[in-house]
């Protein structure tokens, strides 16, 4: 984009206000939101575009920036000090042009035109350096941007580790066990294409986790429903697992709603083993106004 008029972007005058400016940009934004655009790429470049654009002439001091140095004066480090001392200079070694938003040297005949000295400006070297911060040193080639991409996995792949293939990235990606939601993994040199090379891709790492379910570290937790008689009495129940199967539970005889039971091993991976699974206990009380509800209801007072 660093070709681009941000002005024409936005389809804006370069007098334009503030105002004007913000007015434009909302407009476009509304008609390019990928929400309102699914699967067009074109209306998502444009939107990326347009975004970016605003960012520079959205915020005041980027834009003056802009304006008097066109994208040189938004790289980083650029010093509009030196760049105001170069362009003197220039005009001193043999002319300038150019206009808002950038500027061209003429050097004349023979490069600098005979010109003996810079005119108070100092060593061509260190304009040029000075320009983005580096003296007489030269900027070395940056690469890419780093990029990031969101992958949804399931808690059992979470529990036994997964691999996913990454399409468009080109290259999959081994996730190990236990990984947390929310953690990101890196596959170097997958990232946006640089001068010196691509940058990083990051894939930000996202746990379906199954209704129900709760996770707390290494530990995860399930709610279980229980009829009153299971928790007076106390019975076997069948509990589903993060793998996707059921185990086999003893619930004792007189637990309450809330009580927690362990079951060991049958957490996320963690060093040296498993965190624990752990049953609540969810007393479910009868609804409704069935014929001998309310009697055996009332007939359970007596053992409080």
């Amino acid at each position: 984009m660093a070709d681009k008029d941000l002005y024409r972007i936005l389809g804006v005058e370069r007098g334009a206000s503030a105002d004007d400016i913000k007015k434009a940009y909302r407009k476009l934004a509304r008609e390019l939101h990928p929400d309102r655009n699914p699967d067009n790429k074109h209306a998502e470049e444009r939107f990326k575009e347009v975004s970016a654009a605003f960012a520079v002439l959205g915020d005041a001091e980027k834009r003056k920036a802009y304006d008097e140095f066109g994208p040189d004066g938004l790289r980083e480090g650029f010093d509009p000090d030196a760049a105001r001392n170069y362009r003197r200079w220039a005009e001193q070694a043999g002319g300038m042009r150019g206009g808002p938003g950038g500027w061209t040297i003429n050097f004349g005949q023979g490069g600098q035109g005979g010109v003996g000295g810079f005119g108070g400006f100092g060593d061509l070297d260190d304009l040029l350096g000075g320009l983005f911060g580096g003296g007489r040193r030269a900027r070395r080639p940056r690469k890419g941007q780093d990029a990031e991409v969101l992958a949804t996995i399931s808690l059992r792949q979470a529990i036994e580790g997964t691999e996913i293939h990454l399409p468009d990235e080109g290259g999959n990606l081994k996730i190990p066990p236990g990984i947390t939601d929310g953690q990101r993994l890196r596959l170097s040199g997958k990232g946006e294409h640089g001068p010196a090379g691509r940058g990083d891709l990051y894939i930000r790492v996202e746990i379906a986790t199954p209704p129900g379910f709760v996770r707390e570290g290494d530990d995860l937790e399930i709610d279980v429903p229980l009829r009153v008689s299971q928790a007076v009495l106390g019975d076997r129940v069948d509990i589903p697992t993060p793998e996707g199967t059921t185990v086999t539970f003893g619930v004792p005889a007189g637990i309450q709603s809330g009580q927690r039971l362990r079951l060991r091993g049958k957490g996320m991976p963690a060093k040296g083993g498993r965190g624990d699974l752990y049953v609540r206990a969810q007393v479910q009380v009868p609804r409704g106004d069935a014929p001998g509800l309310a009697e055996a209801a009332k007939a359970l007072d007596a053992f409080y």
